[in-house]
């Protein structure tokens, strides 16, 4: 399993604080956004060759993370599934 406090990193003079890969400029959120579309593990690190796979899981780890704590609300509309 990723170790994601040390693949993960916020400050707030890198990328406006958004959660990044260590030492890189790459968001959690770039990461998840390209997997949701359907691009391959290693598509994603062909194109960030800065990237590790335990990178990628860490950015997985963090969303999972995140989305278990109290922090995320969600309002369903009507006729959402």
């Amino acid at each position: 399993m990723a170790n994601r406090s040390e693949r993960i990193e916020t400050d707030p003079e890198v990328m406006t604080g958004k959660a990044v890969i260590s030492g890189t400029r790459i968001t959690v959120e770039t990461i998840l956004e390209r997997l949701a579309a359907g691009e391959e593990m290693d598509d994603l690190l062909e194109a960030f060759p800065h990237l590790e796979q335990e990178d990628v899981r860490a950015a997985l780890q963090y969303a999972a993370d995140y989305l278990s704590s109290d922090k995320p609300t969600s309002s369903r509309r009507q006729g959402s599934r």
